[in-house]
Formats: structure tokens, sequence, C-alpha cells
């Protein structure tokens, strides 16, 4: 018993030990061994969330009282489904942030093989109407797979057999590639276009899929749509005060 006391105490005092905060200097930094909260500073505010630029924009007209005081506001265009409104940096070099605008977008998954019902359901939903696009649908959806063999494919295009009247068929250049118009970015500004190869699936049923071929350059159109809406929405007596980046 003697023995289990001396451990005990032993145990206690390595835990007194550990509840001392030890500050260190090592290579003139200064550091500490445990983590401490810092109660001195200014809470910063919760940002406020919307799934709108407009959003933004109602809260920068109506509450710039909330703007911290003699600092300049900054509108950062992340990507083309983020903005924040930030601060500019404070007197410890940290930022506020006010405000976030995070856009729903399509939920089309390029790439990936969809049958014939379930794409054409996709493209009327995620997509905006134009001409390529009715040419897809109305090749997708007039694939006969159920007598055999319906296309060829020598690796760049396709000729597929569909139907065009009640038993009729004939064969059809598949389009490629295509300019389509997806649901990308915020719905208050213009939708980029871009390049697509449309893909028909070797499969026993109809099958297809839509590949990106661009690289991603619709991410810089995109950015520069939202620069010129804050641009052009922004009250002209704040202007002076925010600065768009993207």
């Amino acid at each position: 018993m003697e023995g289990l006391k001396e451990a005990l105490q032993y145990t206690a005092e390595l835990a007194r030990q550990n509840e001392k905060t030890e500050i260190v200097e090592i290579c003139g930094k200064t550091y500490a061994n445990r983590s401490l909260t810092r109660y001195d500073s200014a809470e910063k505010a919760r940002a406020v969330e919307a799934s709108t630029l407009s959003a933004m924009v109602d809260y920068i007209e109506n509450l710039s009282d909330e703007f911290p005081e003699g600092r300049k506001m900054m509108i950062h265009i992340v990507n083309p489904k983020e903005v924040r409104l930030m601060s500019s940096l404070d007197e410890e070099r940290s930022r506020e942030t006010l405000f976030i605008s995070q856009a729903e977008t399509s939920e089309y998954q390029f790439g990936k093989w969809y049958d014939q019902e379930n794409f054409m359901i996709a493209l009327q939903a995620n997509f905006q109407p134009n001409d390529d696009l009715a040419a897809v649908m109305r090749m997708a959806g007039n694939i006969d797979k159920k007598n055999g063999q319906t296309y060829s494919d020598d690796g760049v295009s396709q000729v597929a057999t569909i139907t065009v009247g009640v038993a009729s068929k004939a064969d059809a250049l598949v389009p490629n590639p295509v300019e389509l118009v997806p649901y990308r970015t915020f719905q208050e500004v213009e939708q980029p276009a871009g390049k697509f190869v449309f893909r028909i699936g070797d499969k026993d049923d109809p099958a297809f899929k839509i590949v990106e071929a661009e690289g991603g350059i619709w991410k810089n159109e995109a950015i520069e749509h939202i620069k010129e809406y804050f641009q052009k929405h922004i009250p002209e007596t704040l202007s002076g005060r925010i600065v768009v980046i993207g």
C-alpha cells in the first residue's frame, strides 16, 4: 500500500507540473508549452452566409455601418462559386469576414455515364437551352440500341443510328465538340459557355456522357462576370471603400 500511495503522489505532482505554463525563447521567437486563449483582443463577427450575390449587395447597401471603422473592405472572388466580403488588415494583420455567398449550381457530373432517361433529365435541369444542347438531346433521345450495333466510332467522331419515324431509321453524325452552357456560377451573372465532348457508350442499353474539353478556361470568364456585377451594383457612395478582387 505504501508503494501505491507514493505512485499516486508522484502522478499528482506530474499533473500539477503539467498545469504550469512555461515561456521559452528559441532563436529570438517566444513560445509557450500550452495552448493559450487570448482575451484582450476584440472578437471577430461571425460571417453572414447566403447563396446569391444580390444578398451580399443588400448587406453592403443597408448595413455598411457594421464595417470596421476607418478600414477599407474587400470583395474576394475565391472562385466562381464562392465570394467573401472581408475587411482590410487590422493593426495585428488579421482580417474579418462579414459575408460569404456560395452559389447553388448544377449537379451534373461531367465524365459520368448516364442512362438514356437520366441523361435527358439532367440536360434539361442543368444546362441553358441553345442549339447544341437541342442537337445533343435530339440525338440522345432517338438512339435505338435494341437491334444490334447502332453506331460506329473512329475515336474522333461517332455515327449513330437514330429513329426518324415509327419504324424507319437513319445514320446521323454525333455533334462534337459541342458548345453548352451549364449552370456553374451565380444565377445573377451570365453563365459561361464551354466546349464539351459528347460520347455514346458501347453498352447493351443507350448510355451517354459529356466531358469537359477546355481545361477550366470558363472559370476566368465567370470571375470576370462576377466582378462586373459588383462594379455595377455597389452604391457609388461606397465604391471608393470597397475593392473587388478576383
